[in-house]
């Protein structure tokens, strides 16, 4: 009898905490409940809930963080979130200029060395020199593990107008030299070299297109005029795109009126033209456009409405295929979204967005590996275009969707003179770590030569192959001699071309580089034969 009163007793104590707890569960559940029942933002409501409902304690704002990039990852793969801390890097590149101390560095043993000061920056002002090592920042030292690429960009870039300390160690001075640098506007520039290439025609290469690339491209078209220039090769290769606005502004200086250079369309964007205004300055030049794989969005753009409207030639390998445009929205916290909006379609009416599968990135961002394999860049043969997706140019020429525009002159890749030696040697660094150190260490002497026909012709006395095989072997790379001298002509371009750079700049290592380039070599020989406009073809039945 008494062990039936007790489990009478723990079966009423069970009956009667469920009723408890069924009762304050219901109690502090019912406004959540509500919520879901009334609205229709489940993602919202989850987050609401687990904040205030979770076991532990969350970290909502993180959560968002990491959740943003995951749901646009399923829409498409430039469909992007950028965090607040990244967006005023992310816009700085196209937007022209950034604030901070005007130098270009490199990170070597851990120790940042100044590889080039901005003429008329901050920095150039104080008296800070190429081959400056830094190795403080506001009496603090920089120098070890600490030293990477983000951690130095975020301690000398800055608001303009702040002030940043800089502890230098400089060959020859035996004590360190300290410099207080007020921080300012540097610009960042669009157009990597622009020069006559030839006494009749100009070359241009455009790294991107941004706020002032346009203004850029006005500036080397009048440069130009100075020599009675008589054809134009602009050079797209590696450029991944930026503005649209910029592209349609630049190609509309090669346009005739009247003639459509772009239209975008999308579910909830109706089509828009864009047409060439009459009021360009070159009309009627002789243009030549090289592209590659690298090649994107508005550099398509630009290549596109130049081939469709048959207006020049382009020449090169098939570009990256980017026909998404994208519109930026910004949130209160300083964060941003690009969300694709539309799809952008030459005038002939070419979407170049290559195919994807939504939510795979990874095969995406994996198609240039793909290309390779495939031999896509050292053979024609290798591209299949798509039949089915034809469409024809001005003149009634055939061109290709489904994926990047195809040159109207294909150069491959060279790759005759590639060896296992030379792979290792430049992936692990070796041969700008080389040509660094060369520079650094010859530095008063090299600065002597002023040109660049002076300075490549010092370096080709230098015996610099043999000096690198005993750089590389000692760091671990044992030499090869076939291999050495099968890619001699690899070495001493990339060595070369990289002590060029650090000596005398971008513009004089385009220089050097096109002198053998054989995309360069054939744009200039198509201007020589007048041969850039197509020729009219058949009409169609």
């Amino acid at each position: 009898m008494k062990s039936r009163n007790i489990a009478i007793i723990i079966i009423a104590s069970v009956v009667t905490g469920i009723a408890v707890g069924t009762f304050f569960t219901r109690r502090m559940l019912t406004p959540y409940l509500n919520v879901i029942n009334l609205s229709t933002n489940k993602v919202g409501d989850l987050l609401h809930i687990v904040n205030h409902m979770y076991v532990d304690s969350v970290d909502v704002d993180q959560m968002v963080e990491q959740v943003m990039p995951q749901v646009l990852k399923e829409l498409d793969p430039h469909s992007m979130y950028i965090p607040a801390k990244e967006l005023e890097d992310t816009n700085a590149e196209l937007k022209g200029s950034f604030s901070g101390i005007g130098v270009q560095f490199s990170i070597q043993s851990d120790t940042v060395y100044i590889s080039s000061v901005i003429k008329g920056g901050p920095s150039e002002k104080v008296g800070l020199m190429a081959g400056d090592r830094i190795i403080s920042v506001n009496d603090s030292a920089f120098v070890g593990k600490v030293v990477t690429n983000e951690e130095t960009m975020r301690r000398l870039k800055g608001p303009k107008g702040t002030e940043v300390k800089l502890g230098i160690h400089r060959q020859g001075e035996k004590e360190p030299l300290y410099f207080t640098i007020v921080r300012g506007d540097i610009p960042v520039k669009s157009v990597d070299a622009a020069y006559m290439i030839t006494d009749n025609f100009g070359y241009i290469k455009i790294n991107k297109f941004g706020e002032t690339t346009y203004h850029e491209l006005l500036i080397a078209l009048a440069s130009f005029g100075q020599y009675a220039c008589k054809g134009i090769i602009v050079d797209l290769r590696g450029n991944t795109g930026g503005y649209m606005a910029a592209a349609i502004q630049m190609v509309n200086e090669f346009l005739p009126k009247e003639r459509l250079i772009v239209y975008t369309e999308g579910r909830n964007s109706p089509r828009e033209d864009y047409y060439s205004n009459g009021r360009g300055n070159v009309q009627q030049m002789p243009i030549v456009v090289l592209m590659d794989e690298t090649s994107a969005s508005a550099s398509e753009i630009f290549a596109g409405a130049i081939q469709d409207n048959d207006r020049g030639t382009v020449i090169g390998r098939r570009s990256f295929g980017k026909g998404l445009v994208q519109q930026p929205f910004e949130f209160r916290d300083g964060s941003a979204m690009r969300l694709t909006v539309a799809r952008y379609y030459t005038p002939a009416g070419r979407c170049i967005q290559k195919p994807y599968t939504k939510g795979n990135d990874d095969e995406y961002e994996l198609d240039l590996v793909t290309r390779y394999e495939h031999g896509e860049f050292f053979s024609q043969d290798s591209i299949h275009q798509d039949e089915s997706s034809v469409f024809y140019t001005s003149i009634g020429r055939p061109v290709y969707g489904g994926g990047g525009i195809m040159p109207d002159i294909f150069v491959p890749q060279d790759t005759s003179d590639y060896t296992s030696y030379y792979k290792t040697a430049a992936m692990r660094g070796l041969i700008q770590q080389f040509s660094f150190d060369y520079t650094d260490k010859n530095r008063p002497l090299l600065k002597e030569y002023t040109t660049l026909t002076e300075l490549e012709h010092h370096l080709k006395r230098q015996a610099l192959l043999e000096k690198f095989s005993r750089y590389a072997d000692e760091r671990g790379l044992k030499r090869r001699n076939n291999m050495l001298y099968k890619s001699r002509a690899l070495f001493e371009e990339a060595i070369y071309g990289n002590i060029i750079y650090n000596i005398l700049g971008m513009e004089e290592y385009v220089k050097y580089l096109n002198n053998t380039d054989p995309a360069v070599l054939r744009a200039v020989n198509v201007l020589e034969m007048g041969e850039s406009v197509p020729k009219v073809v058949k009409s169609k039945e």
